[in-house]
């Protein structure tokens, strides 16, 4: 596909592909400090990919790996969220709930944000083909309720989708995305009076709320090429009292320590652990990269995401958040990992419990040591451990705390 003409490219296209930017939205992308030489730019120079040897690498290394490492060996425990899990509000007034990959709920300042909403089966523009889902989502989209403003990090099938915004459209949110994103959205039907397109450091007040775009190093692409007109973010939402920092995609970069000064502390930051490689290692974080931006940003409570809902690298499936513990544990970090779909409270986060492992496939030589909790809450007892002790066995109370599989 990508030795295709554009006159070819254009006639295979299909709606989820979005529409580029016209008008008043080009010159806004023109003007911006982003944009030079005809393309948005990264705060430092950024390689898509980085190719060791050949490109062909990543190609063998796809289809020579383990890949009965890259997804679970059984159903994973999905918390079932119902509406009654939501409907009194959190006695702090802020509760998140992850529901999967870097889809997040954030109740916050008696607001309902919903950041990089991703319902579909597959994230692909194509329902047949594709990376699939690998667990179901927690709830319904018809469940779900009001939502008062969509957040959107960059363009990315898996932080974008189409049929979700669709159906987002019903609810009368307000859809914040960076520049040149709005193209997509309002191609999809989004009114353009519900649409807060935003540069880096640029903010805006929707429902009581400030949202701020800030740097990410990252790309944008719904083709086989990079896009050259469409911007990345993060993003810091404050109200109430609270704020919190989504980080959508993004290799690290010094600049987190900025946007900490600038806008932080964070109450929870929300950070992309997962879908790393040594083919791309400025483009997404590793485990360790995360918690050291969560640092950097002084973020009070790590809320690790982008993991285990798609296969999108070469990494075991459950490595992430193996990782992401160690180095929250070894750097002094709050940590909370819940299972997809179960709310919790940042102020006083969930005691650490190791879901994952009850299913995940890890040959019997390679079984992890017990990491100690982090922060100041006392070491959960091993009988708590939702994998037990020797990683299969399950009591009866840690399993009716973590659920079983949906």
């Amino acid at each position: 596909m990508a030795g295709l003409s554009r006159a070819a490219w254009h006639r295979v296209r299909t709606d989820a592909f979005g529409a580029e930017p016209r008008g008043e939205r080009l010159s806004r992308i023109h003007r911006s400090p982003q944009f030079a030489d005809g393309a948005f730019r990264n705060p430092l120079p950024t390689r898509r990919l980085v190719y060791e040897r050949t490109p062909l690498e990543i190609t063998r290394a796809q289809l020579t790996g383990d890949r009965t490492r890259r997804a679970p060996g059984a159903a994973v425990p999905v918390h079932r969220l119902l509406p009654a899990d939501l409907a009194r509000p959190p006695a702090s007034g802020l509760r998140l709930t992850w529901l999967g990959h870097a889809t997040v709920l954030a109740e916050i300042g008696g607001r309902r944000v919903l950041f990089d909403p991703v319902w579909g089966d597959r994230c692909s523009p194509f329902g047949w083909t594709g990376p699939k889902r690998l667990h179901p989502v927690p709830l319904p989209l018809t469940e779900l309720g009001p939502v008062d403003v969509v957040v959107v990090s960059h363009d990315h099938y898996d932080h974008l989708d189409m049929a979700t915004i669709r159906e987002l459209t019903g609810t009368g949110a307000v859809f914040a995305v960076p520049l040149g994103v709005g193209a997509h959205l309002e191609h999809w039907g989004v009114p353009a009076d519900r649409l807060v397109e935003l540069d880096w450091w640029e903010s805006a007040e929707v429902a009581g709320l400030t949202l701020t775009a800030t740097p990410a190093r990252h790309y944008c692409s719904r083709g086989p090429r990079t896009s050259a007109l469409f911007l990345w973010a993060s993003w810091v939402v404050a109200g109430g009292g609270h704020r919190l920092f989504h980080s959508g995609d993004t290799g690290y970069f010094p600049g987190f320590a900025e946007v900490g000064r600038r806008l932080g502390p964070f109450d929870a930051t929300m950070m992309q652990v997962g879908a790393y490689s040594d083919f791309w290692p400025e483009v997404h974080m590793t485990p360790e990269e995360g918690v050291r931006a969560h640092l950097d940003l002084g973020g009070e409570l790590l809320l690790p995401i982008h993991w285990c809902t798609f296969n999108l690298a070469l990494h075991p499936w459950d490595e992430p958040a193996e990782r992401v513990v160690a180095a929250a544990q070894s750097l002094g970090a709050r940590l909370a990992v819940p299972r997809p779909g179960k709310p919790f409270e940042p102020v006083e986060a969930p005691a650490l419990r190791l879901w994952w492992r009850a299913v995940t496939t890890r040959p019997a030589e390679e079984q992890p040591s017990e990491p100690q909790p982090t922060g100041p809450r006392p070491p959960v007892p091993d009988g708590a451990d939702p994998a037990g002790a020797n990683g299969s066995a399950r009591s009866k109370a840690s399993a009716e705390d973590d659920g079983v599989p949906v």
